[in-house]
């Protein structure tokens, strides 16, 4: 199979009609063999409805349907899981991604051999309470990942080497940086396209608000720590402890030497505990062991949980 287009939606269904036709029109003009994949995050309209329709009459349609809103990470982990072809194509629900896109996104991927190509939507449809803090956002993972070539980490419409979808673990809300999982996973071909972004012709969006670009940041941080230290939280926490702890102990021996000194001269000392330098090296100390140990737990328990991806499908469409 040439192309698996994975749309991750959340109550989309005005939308999904004309946008599975226009994905047939496409594909059949360029003679692909394709699928595409549904996946209904909890949608409360008929958006599960009509995906099932378009199953039951198109064998290219499948479907999944989450028992409840679990968000697009986990969309897209699901859509993954089940793509079979050997580009993946992702893109939003809301007409705002062309799949006039496809054919060149394929090329890049086959043609030229990129890893990873992920859409630019240089100019922009969206409010400028959306844009600007996505300009700042954008610059920010660009320094962070190391990935100077992208503009817009967060764009719906990407495209994918088959292998790519099947070594990552998209997980939480990392959705925004799969171009870095992908980088971490040791796929470092990755390109950019400029793409048309298209007004939203039904509804309103469904990711708006403040707290998108607060988790975004924290997923960020999350993640780079993660990329650096995730494999050997001792290189990070041994680390702080060591030096921490080392300063308390240079610093109580030399309050501690002074004590013997002035016992030696019979010179006239106050008591080691009246010095408030003996509380706080000793405070480093115990700070400086904690964080050793937390470095040498974590290097034996495994980040992941095995349940982080268990997510409750209610019924699932998936035809081989």
């Amino acid at each position: 199979m040439d192309i698996s287009v994975v749309i991750p939606l959340y109550n989309e269904d005005e939308s999904i009609p004309e946008l599975f036709a226009w994905i047939q029109r496409v594909m059949t003009e360029k003679g692909f063999t394709y699928e595409v994949i549904f996946i209904n995050d909890g949608s409360t309209d008929n958006s599960w409805k009509i995906i099932s329709e378009l199953c039951e009459k198109y064998p290219e349609a499948k479907g999944i349907k989450f028992r409840r809103n679990y968000g697009k990470s986990p969309a897209l982990y699901c859509g993954f899981k089940e793509a079979q072809g050997d580009v993946v194509i992702t893109m939003d629900a809301d007409l705002q991604d062309s799949p006039d896109e496809i054919p060149e996104l394929y090329h890049m991927i086959k043609e030229e051999g990129y890893d990873l190509v992920s859409g630019y939507k240089q100019k922009r449809y969206d409010p400028i309470s959306k844009t600007i803090p996505t300009k700042l956002f954008n610059a920010t993972a660009r320094k962070v990942s190391g990935i100077k070539n992208l503009h817009d980490f967060n764009c719906g419409l990407k495209a994918y080497r088959k292998d790519v979808v099947k070594n990552i673990e998209v997980y939480g809300e990392m959705h925004r940086y799969i171009p870095y999982l992908a980088k971490n996973a040791g796929f470092d071909k990755i390109g950019e396209k400029v793409v048309h972004h298209q007004a939203r012709k039904y509804g309103t969006s469904k990711f708006m608000g403040l707290n998108r670009f607060v988790n975004g940041y924290l997923d960020l941080l999350t993640l780079w720590f993660l990329s650096t230290f995730g494999k050997k939280p001792m290189h990070v926490f041994g680390f702080l402890g060591s030096i921490m702890f080392f300063i308390g102990f240079v610093a109580a021996a030399i309050i501690g030497g002074h004590k013997l000194y002035s016992l030696a001269s019979g010179t006239p000392d106050r008591l080691v505990t009246d010095s408030p330098y003996f509380y706080i090296s000793l405070t480093m100390m115990i700070i400086g062991t904690q964080l050793f140990l937390t470095g040498f737990i974590g290097d034996l328990i495994s980040r992941s949980s095995q349940n982080r991806n268990d997510y409750q499908i209610e019924e699932e469409i998936l035809k081989k």
